[in-house]
């Protein structure tokens, strides 16, 4: 009998690419997958620490999996595991926790599948994380996510991911292409480029510091691929999105007209104190460059509220600025200590029943914003790429522009681009359509 493995994935589009290729993995070496839920030999748990709640949330998983299956060997790798690998090993029912040199070697380890009396730790120290390792989703859902770029060279004074994942690096060209490809070969009909800081892509291609390769001659490559009906650009910091980058866009085959941009803040002060590497009036000039070139473009905005010393003037210029900002949508981070970080140790902490306020004000902004911006797109025509789950009778799908959208059930939709009309926009905020023509089989 064939060995059983299931996999829980934690944070972002990034994960859930390099928790496909470990997945390949097993496959190669005769395991079967199966569904989290459901009875496994191994559960493999790829974690995230950008949040606290993704922390805590680990726990409730390793007993989801003892739940499914008390005997079996729980393993426990991704960011988390690369800052605490202890405090992982020490949750009950943890055999094994593998840090971020060591995690697509997962298979090495478990020759042995019986439980451990404790957990087993193989972590590095992240200087050693300096070697590229590619990956990309398939089979999981119907976009793929393609990994481009990995660590970060910025100091954002919040952020541990540099101490998760180590120096920026960079996937070959050669390699990105080739396996583009090979997603194309898959019925795959949207690639989302994704990494830690893809803007910065190129640099350590080849092993070494310096950029190779830019982030334009990426996306003007890949937009040669033939048989990729889309391709989207995951976030991307605002001082590395370049005019030329969102020109190509703009005239491009397969890129479609979504961009994700963090912000953090509206307020100059802050950024500063956050060390991000822009000015607010930057932002404003991406913004205003995107709508110049692509009046219909969808632009999302990740934003942070209750950073230590963020009075409520500072926040309130946040919102205004966010208010007056052309844009679609926001994601919403309530700021939250993380150990080893600069911030962590600053004066003007934010007490959290203000964190909440501030977090709950801007993400009835997000509603406010998201609303305006299908309404614009109300009668205009789109494509759709529907999506493979039946919720209460509706089939689910995203335009080129990231409106979302919902017809009634129907499986021979899954998987298809639809040419639609934007009709209304039901109860729920989602948008109705009327279907125009087919445009794959």
């Amino acid at each position: 009998m064939k060995k059983k493995v299931a996999f829980y994935t934690l944070g972002c589009k990034l994960n859930f690419s390099e928790t496909s290729t470990i997945a390949r993995n097993f496959s190669e070496e005769g395991f079967n997958r199966v569904d989290f839920s459901e009875k496994a030999d191994i559960y493999v748990i790829n974690t995230c620490s950008v949040t606290e709640n993704a922390d805590k949330r680990f726990k409730t998983i390793v007993k989801q999996a003892q739940k499914a299956n008390p005997e079996a060997f729980v393993a426990a790798v991704g960011c988390y595991a690369q800052l605490k690998p202890q405090e992982l090993a020490d949750v009950n029912g943890v055999d094994l926790v593998l840090g971020a040199t060591e995690k697509f070697k997962i298979t090495d380890y478990i020759n042995d599948l019986s439980k451990n009396d404790f957990g087993e730790v193989h972590s590095c120290e992240i200087e050693d994380a300096d070697f590229y390792v590619g990956s990309y989703s398939i089979g999981d859902r119907t976009r793929a996510f393609l990994k481009v770029q990995d660590g970060c060279d910025y100091k954002c004074t919040y952020c541990t991911i540099p101490l998760a994942r180590g120096i920026s690096r960079s996937d070959a060209l050669q390699n990105v292409l080739m396996n583009a490809k090979d997603i194309s070969k898959q019925n795959i009909k949207e690639i989302v480029l994704t990494g830690v800081n893809i803007g910065d892509y190129g640099k350590g291609e080849f092993g070494n510091k310096k950029h190779d390769h830019t982030f334009l001659d990426l996306v003007t490559e890949l937009d040669k691929v033939e048989g990729i009906e889309r391709l989207r650009i995951s976030s991307i910091e605002p001082n590395l999105l370049k005019n030329e980058t969102i020109d190509l866009v703009s005239k491009s085959r397969a890129f479609v007209p979504h961009f994700h941009i963090p912000l953090q803040s509206g307020s100059n002060e802050i950024l500063k104190k956050m060390k991000r590497r822009y000015m607010r009036e930057l932002y404003v000039n991406r913004v205003s460059k995107i709508k110049e070139v692509m009046p219909h473009a969808c632009i999302g905005v990740d934003v942070i509220v209750g950073f230590p010393g963020e009075t409520d003037e500072h926040f309130l210029e946040t919102y205004n600025f966010l208010t007056e900002l052309n844009i679609a949508y926001l994601h919403v981070f309530t700021y939250s200590e993380r150990d080893n970080t600069e911030a962590a140790n600053m004066n003007g902490v934010v007490p959290m029943n203000v964190r909440n306020k501030r977090s709950k004000m801007l993400r009835g902004l997000s509603v406010k914003k998201r609303r305006a911006f299908y309404e614009s797109q109300i009668e205009s025509t789109k494509t759709v790429l529907f999506e493979s789950e039946n919720k209460e009778g509706y089939i689910y799908g995203f335009t080129e522009n990231y409106v979302k959208v919902k017809a009634p059930w129907n499986p021979e939709l899954v998987n298809t681009l639809h040419e639609v009309e934007l009709t209304k926009i039901d109860d729920d905020g989602l948008v109705r359509i009327e279907f125009v023509k087919e445009l794959t089989l």
